[in-house]
C-alpha cells in the first residue's frame, strides 16, 4: 500500500518536515490552523511566516480540515506546539483509519501532567495504536532542513519496528535518522534543552562571555541527565543526538527561537513585549514552568531550570538569576 502522510500542525517544524516528505514521492496533507496562511501555501507554494523564501512542492496539500488530513493515512506526523497537542490529537483521534504511524516531532512537557508527548498520546490513542507511536527529536533548525542541509536526529519508541518505519519513513540523502528504544531520554533531552538554550541566551544578553555558555550548557546537561535518571532514562541517549547535539545547537544557534528570547531578556526586554512579537513558538517559556514542576515532584535538583522559572514565571531580574545561581553551596562537580 502507497504511504500516505497527514502532517498536524503548520508551523516552521511542520512545514519543513512536510516539505522533506512530499519531496520524497510521498502524498503529504498539512493542516495548517490558519486560513490565510492555507491559501497562501496552496496558491504561492510557501508559508512566508514561518519558511519564508522556501518553495514547497505541489504534491504537499494544505487544508484547514482536520479530517481531510487525518482521515486513510498511513503516516500522522504531530507538530503543534506542546500545549496544544491533547485538544489537537483529541480531535484527530477518531478520525484515524487502521493503524498508521503515529510520529511525535513536538518537544515538551504538559505541566497539568507532568507527561511527555508521547505519554499525552497514550492517553488519547486508542491501545490498538500505541505499539505505533513515536518520537522524532535531535539537532534540527526547521530552515535548514527546508534547504537540504545535512541533519541527524533519531526515532524513538518503545516497539522497534514503529522506529524502524519512523526511520525509513524519514531518511534521505541528507536527513539522517538513528534509531532508539529510550522513548524518556530522547523526550527529555527535547524538552528541558528549550530552558537551558533560554539560559545561555540570558548568559549572551547580558555580555558575558564563551565561558559562561560552556558552563550553562555543561550543568545543563547534568540536569537532564539527574532527571533521565530519576526518570530511567538511558545516559547514552542524553549524550547522544536528541541529548548533548540538540542541547549543543539550541544553547548556541543564531535561528534557536528560545536562545533569542533570553538573549533579549538578558538585554533588559520585558518578557510580554518578547512574546507579543514572535510569530513562532519558543517551547523553553512554558516548559520552564513544567519541568521545574516535574523537578519538584521528583525531588530533582535542577538549579538551572529553577532559576529560568523564576525569571520567567515570576519576575525575577536576570542578573539576580546569575548572581544566585554563582553564589549556590559548593559541591562536587559530579554526585
Amino acid at each position: 500500500m502507497r504511504e500516505r502522510i497527514g502532517v498536524i500542525g503548520g508551523g516552521s517544524w511542520g512545514t519543513a518536515l512536510a516539505k522533506l516528505l512530499a519531496e520524497k514521492g510521498y502524498p503529504v496533507s498539512l493542516w495548517v490552523h490558519n486560513p490565510e496562511r492555507c491559501r497562501e501555501i496552496a496558491d504561492k507554494r510557501e508559508n512566508s511566516a514561518y519558511l519564508p523564501g522556501i518553495t514547497l512542492p505541489y504534491n504537499l496539500i494544505p487544508s484547514t480540515d482536520l479530517r481531510e488530513v487525518a482521515s486513510g493515512k498511513t503516516a500522522i506526523l504531530c507538530v503543534v506546539p506542546s500545549h496544544v497537542l491533547r485538544p489537537v490529537m483529541t480531535e484527530v483521534a477518531p478520525l484515524l483509519d487502521g493503524k498508521p504511524l503515529v510520529i511525535s516531532a513536538t518537544k515538551g512537557i504538559e505541566d497539568e501532567t507532568s507527561k511527555t508527548m508521547l505519554g499525552v498520546l497514550e492517553e488519547i490513542l486508542p491501545r490498538s495504536l500505541h505499539a505505533r507511536i513515536c518520537a522524532l527529536s535531535g539537532p534540527s533548525f526547521a530552515r535548514e532542513v527546508a534547504r537540504g542541509m545535512p541533519t541527524a536526529v533519531t526515532a524513538a519508541s518503545a516497539h522497534p519496528e514503529a522506529a524502524a518505519e519512523c526511520q525509513t519513513t524519514f531518511t534521505t540523502s541528507f536527513f539522517r535518522v538513528y534509531t532508539s528504544h529510550d522513548v524518556v531520554g530522547v523526550e527529555l533531552g527535547g524538552a528541558v534543552k528549550n530552558v537551558i538554550a533560554i539560559a545561555a541566551g540570558v548568559s549572551d544578553g547580558l555580555g558575558f562571555g564563551h565561558n559562561s555558555r560552556a558552563a550553562l550548557i555543561t550543568r545543563g546537561i547534568a540536569e537532564i541527565a539527574r532527571l533521565g535518571s530519576r526518570m530511567g532514562a538511558d545516559p547514552r541517549t542524553l549524550a547522544g543526538l536528541a541529548g548533548m547535539g540538540d542541547l549543543v545547537l539550541t544553547c548556541t544557534g543564531d535561528l534557536s527561537r528560545n536562545r533569542n528570547v533570553g538573549l533579549r531578556l538578558g538585554k533588559g526586554d520585558r518578557l510580554s513585549d518578547i512574546l507579543a512579537e514572535m510569530k513562532m513558538v519558543a517551547e523553553g517559556v512554558r516548559n520552564a514552568k513544567s519541568v521545574y514542576h516535574l523537578a519538584r515532584k521528583l525531588g530533582v535538583e535542577m538549579p538551572i531550570t529553577e532559576q529560568m522559572y523564576l525569571l520567567l514565571h515570576e519576575g525575577k531580574s536576570a542578573r539576580q538569576v546569575v548572581v544566585d545561581l554563582m553564589t549556590r553551596d559548593l559541591k562536587p562537580e559530579i554526585y
